[in-house]
């Protein structure tokens, strides 16, 4: 049997189990509920098994691994990034948010203010985030695909970003937040278990020796030290050193912004539930980013990682799957087809996942925020609501797979800290001042939001990853209309977020509502009342 024949197989099998799962799951939604929070049913080990599986995307397995096998060192700064995030979520969000809100970001937001600016900006930037993380899912799957089923060109690729589109569409109208969970612990288990079995075998290849393996990476790529010290990537000059603080900015702050992780601590049924799923997502997460250690110098000691070669040419994204199929036996060998086949049809599931979470996220803030607060002011039901969010994901998923389409050239990782970029810009600011600073208002709030959100995205329109030919990798690589010199815009826009939101409140006239602030920081510390419609 061939590898192509192989990995349609394990595609239509993965496929299968978590459609079967969805259809199951649509049986249990009976609420509003139960579409946006799984009824609040999830044991704190699923849920932290669901958010490890949200967490650890397209842009985790594919993207970093790719990175720390061209960049070395630097490739595996996106990783700790990642995981030190983390803490904050742990210790400044995850309880309180729990506590305090009811399906979405913006319950927790708009509890002390006026609601439909403040939904209306929540909703704005919950969509953006997601589309923007959507994009490195789809690219994944793109680049997968065409490997696998051996099929090239840019319409083969389309192809696969529309199943993908479909697929996702399917779980989030269908199966809910219930099905989706369910889909994301799947995906977790089998995740680990692939990229386990991977790091036994490249670690084999080198007796066990991590010196060995990271000695043999540095050789083979020909970069000597260089390639396991600071600075091969963001080291070169002043401003790609101040890319990186911005990059670390973006990844630390980013996790706890947002809003398909944000919605996951509303699934559990207490408090105590949600600090222990983020105990168990730190746990596996962590595991999971020391293994990419393995699979990034592994791809660089054992693969062909320089200009020209298959690796490079997709700016690392196929680093783990050629990874497996090297340590299975090599191309051409029974091992290495069906190590292929397995960690591509892992990776795929790993896609699915996350864009079924990330599609409910901005349909639910869509349905939740926008039509039922916003739009009919309360009045609308929650079968009406539940509507709209199975169209919006429709809209929301159609816009996914027109802007991926361009965005092949891009590394998935990288797309991914720019997502962060935007959640750290214009979500954080407003919940740390929403939970923090008792004087905070309506004003500040939308201005926090929209404020992070433009100066974060404006930037990003006008650095070297949109457009200019210096990088090779530039949306619009013809068209140079860039003049601002960094990547990651978070040095930038996360401190706007933040002044913005301060400028915003101090500039109101809007009276204080200490007694609101307060009833929101009992229902933060203590859980009271959190049932109750976030509506006032």
């Amino acid at each position: 049997m061939s590898s192509e024949t192989l990995a349609t197989i394990l595609f239509i099998v993965v496929v299968g189990i978590t459609v079967a799962i969805t259809f199951w799951a649509s049986r249990q939604n009976k609420s509003a509920a139960d579409y946006y929070a799984g009824g609040r049913s999830f044991s704190g080990f699923q849920n932290g098994l669901a958010i490890s599986g949200d967490y650890m995307s397209a842009a985790s397995f594919l993207g970093i691994s790719g990175l720390i096998a061209l960049a070395g060192y630097d490739g595996f700064l996106y990783s700790i990034g990642f995981l030190v995030a983390w803490l904050l979520a742990l210790l400044l969000i995850a309880e309180l948010l729990r506590n305090s809100g009811r399906f979405t970001m913006a319950d927790q937001l708009a509890f002390r203010m006026r609601q439909r600016p403040v939904r209306t900006a929540a909703a704005t930037s919950t969509v953006v985030v997601s589309i923007f993380y959507l994009l490195a899912q789809m690219v994944g799957a793109g680049a997968l695909v065409t490997l696998l089923l051996g099929v090239e060109g840019e319409f083969a690729k389309g192809v696969t970003i529309v199943l993908v589109g479909a697929l996702m569409v399917f779980y989030v109208t269908v199966g809910g937040m219930k099905g989706t969970t369910w889909v994301q612990i799947v995906k977790a288990v089998l995740l680990i278990s692939g990229t386990i079995l991977i790091t036994v075998l490249v670690l084999a290849k080198f007796d066990f020796n991590l010196s060995e393996l990271l000695g043999g990476a540095s050789e083979h790529t020909g970069k000597g030290e260089a390639f396991l010290q600071p600075g091969l990537k963001y080291g070169a000059t002043t401003t790609s050193q101040i890319d990186f603080l911005s990059l670390g900015l973006a990844l630390v702050l980013g996790t706890a912004g947002l809003p398909h992780i944000l919605i996951r601590f509303y699934t559990v049924p207490t408090a105590k539930d949600a600090r222990t799923s983020v105990n168990w997502a730190i746990g596996i997460i962590g595991g999971f980013y020391l293994m990419s250690l393995v699979l990034g110098f592994g791809a660089a000691a054992l693969l062909d990682t320089g200009p020209g070669s298959q690796v490079a040419a997709t700016t690392g994204n196929l680093a783990s799957p050629l990874l497996a199929q090297e340590v299975g036996g090599g191309d051409g060998t029974a091992g290495g087809a069906i190590l292929l086949a397995f960690i591509s049809a892992v990776a795929f599931a790993t896609i699915l996942a996350v864009v079924a979470g990330l599609t409910l996220t901005s349909a639910s803030s869509v349905a939740h925020d926008l039509y039922a607060t916003v739009w009919k002011r309360g009045t609308a039901t929650e079968k009406d609501e539940v509507r709209v969010a199975r169209i919006a994901a429709f809209a929301i998923g159609g816009i996914a797979i027109v802007l991926a389409i361009p965005a092949q050239k891009l590394n998935i990782a990288f797309l991914v800290a720019l997502a962060f970029a935007v959640a750290a810009s214009a979500n954080l600011p407003s919940l740390i001042y929403n939970l923090f600073w008792r004087r905070f208002n309506t004003r500040g709030a939308v201005w926090a939001i929209y404020g992070g959100l433009i100066v974060c995205v404006g930037l990003v329109f006008f650095s070297p990853v949109v457009s200019g030919p210096d990088t090779g990798t530039a949306l619009f690589a013809d068209h140079d209309w860039s003049w601002f010199p960094l990547s990651n815009p978070g040095i930038i826009s996360i401190p706007a977020g933040f002044f913005f939101g301060w400028l915003g409140t101090v500039t109101s006239k809007e009276p204080e509502t200490a007694e609101r602030y307060t009833e929101l920081e009992v229902r933060s510390l203590t859980g009271a009342g959190m049932e109750r419609a976030a509506i006032h």
